[in-house]
Formats: structure tokens, C-alpha cells, sequence
């Protein structure tokens, strides 16, 4: 009898063992598969913010409609995105430092814009103003005169309101 539960108690040990490494086999490919999809969560993210990355620089105003949908997946995937941060060696997909230029180029796109409006309406201006110079001065060129002026300063507006929503939006992520 003593032999039948040395017996019993060595083939329990036996069997306890085999449980365990069976365990640690089955932890071990579970944390593989972990690993893998982690690897391929990065990379579908990397390939998710590639066309915003290539629209940003194409178009400053593009990182206001990807860095929101950029939260959202940082918050959801932390460590993908920290994989991709310590990667990149800073914020994936765009950086404070890629938010900055983004919005100082908008400025830049600004000023250009502006100093070819004024350009374009001060010919505007001169040659309808040469034609009031004239013997064959009429009320008519005097009324395209007042068109061009309206036209300009709405143009200006519209511009100019687009700059400032947009140049606040850029502040606000930068905040």
C-alpha cells in the first residue's frame, strides 16, 4: 500500500511537471502571437499615417484633419505608438516641432499670398485708371474701378478669414 502512494504521489509530481511546462509552453505562444500582432499593429499604423505625412507636406492645412485621427490612435494603441515614438525619435506621426512648421509655413503661404494680391490688384487699378486719364473718360470706367476695389477687399476677406481658422486651429494643437 505504502508503494501504491509513493506511486501515486511520484506520477502526480510526473504529471505536475508536464502540466507545467505545458503551461509555459502554451504562455510562450500566446506572448509570440502577442508580439506578432503588436508588430503588425505598428506597422498598419505606419502605413495608416503614411498619406497624411505625404499630404502635410504637400499642404500645411492637411495636419488639421490627420492630428486628430493621430490622437485617437495614440490613445488607443500606447504601445505601438510608443514603439513608433522611440523609433522615429519623437512623436509619431507628427511632432510639436512638424506642428510648428506646419503653421509657420501657413504664415509664410500667408505673406506670399497676400503680396501677390496686392500686386495683382494694383495693375488691376493702374490700367483702369489709365483709361479714366483719357479724352474717353466715362462713368463706366469709374464703376469698374469700384468693382475691382470691392472684389479685391472681399477677396481679401475670405483669405484672410481662412488664415486666421486655420492659424488658430495650428495654435490650439500646439497647446
Amino acid at each position: 500500500m505504502v508503494q501504491l502512494l509513493v506511486a501515486a504521489l511520484v506520477l502526480v509530481a510526473a504529471s505536475g511537471a508536464a502540466t507545467a511546462w505545458a503551461l509555459w509552453q502554451l504562455v510562450s505562444a500566446v506572448r509570440t502571437v502577442q508580439g506578432r500582432d503588436v508588430r503588425e499593429r505598428t506597422l498598419r499604423l505606419m502605413a495608416l499615417f503614411a498619406p497624411g505625412v505625404a499630404a502635410v507636406a504637400q499642404d500645411p492645412r492637411a495636419l488639421l484633419a490627420w492630428q486628430p485621427l493621430a490622437g485617437t490612435a495614440r490613445r488607443l494603441f500606447r504601445e505601438e505608438c510608443a514603439a513608433l515614438d522611440g523609433a522615429a525619435g519623437t512623436t509619431f506621426p507628427f511632432s510639436a516641432e512638424q506642428i510648428q512648421a506646419a503653421h509657420s509655413r501657413w504664415t509664410a503661404e500667408w505673406l506670399v499670398w497676400e503680396q501677390a494680391h496686392d500686386s495683382e490688384y494694383k495693375l488691376k487699378v493702374a490700367e483702369i485708371e489709365a483709361t479714366l486719364q483719357g479724352p474717353g473718360a466715362s462713368p463706366v470706367g469709374r464703376a469698374r474701378l469700384d468693382a475691382v476695389e470691392r472684389e479685391k477687399l472681399e477677396r481679401y476677406q475670405r483669405r484672410y478669414e481662412e488664415y486666421v481658422r486655420v492659424g488658430k486651429a495650428f495654435q490650439a494643437l500646439l497647446s
